[in-house]
């Protein structure tokens, strides 16, 4: 199964959020093309290596609906993943995410 899906990543610090962009390897759990938003990772580093740090999350959207998700960050290579665990909570919420009619639709199976 080769599904990539373009995700939001929130690097949580106690002051501050930091928001960027990625592609989530739903076969993987991997993050790759990870795109930082008003914040240069080769000037300050990777968000996770900041001392404030707490957590990061990402987001998976289809339409106005919403699945959010914990993100693991190896601060040692760099590299953004998903759990194996949550990688398999997370299939099946994106499943029902993305086969749900929207809200108000005339759905007769």
């Amino acid at each position: 199964m080769d599904l990539k899906l373009p995700i939001k990543i929130f690097d949580e610090l106690s002051d501050s959020v930091i928001e960027s962009t990625g592609m989530l390897d739903l076969a993987s759990g991997e993050i790759r093309q990870v795109e930082y938003l008003d914040h240069d990772k080769a000037a300050l580093g990777l968000p996770a290596e900041d001392e404030t740090y707490e957590f990061t999350s990402g987001l998976l959207t289809n339409g106005k609906k919403d699945v959010e998700f914990r993100v693991e960050v190896d601060v040692m290579s760099g590299s953004y993943s998903v759990t194996p665990s949550e990688l398999l909570e997370l299939k099946g919420r994106a499943a029902k995410l993305f086969t749900a009619p929207p809200p108000g639709a005339n759905y007769k199976p």
